[in-house]
């Protein structure tokens, strides 16, 4: 992809300032955990004004910002806390081979 919008003022940007590593949790696959390593660009935004000078792109559909797990992770934890809430989630999570406390798997049932 050639550039991203700045999510400050939506004005296109190409310019890269900077690139970085990101590790998020996904869900365990075969009774295996998955290991991600996405390389995350940031890039300086083209206009002045704007109070944004840098910002990362986004990967739509597998993380949000300053998240630490894919939404196919978070979904799945808040599912199953819906389900069974605090302590029987974080067990019924740890047989998926998530390992996650009650209150973690009761926060991602707080939308964001």
């Amino acid at each position: 992809m050639p550039g991203a919008l700045c999510p400050g003022c939506g004005i296109w940007s190409r310019r890269i300032h900077s690139s970085y590593l990101r590790f998020p949790a996904d869900v365990p696959s075969g009774g295996r955990r998955v290991a991600l390593c996405l390389r995350v660009r940031r890039f300086l935004c083209p206009v002045i004004s704007c109070g944004r000078r840098t910002f990362a792109e986004q990967l739509p559909g597998l993380t949000r910002r300053y998240g630490r797990r894919t939404e196919r992770l978070r979904s799945t934890l808040a599912a199953v806390g819906l389900a069974l809430a605090g302590r029987a989630g974080a067990r019924l999570a740890r047989v998926f081979g998530v390992s996650v406390s009650r209150s973690t798997v009761l926060s991602e049932l707080a939308p964001f």
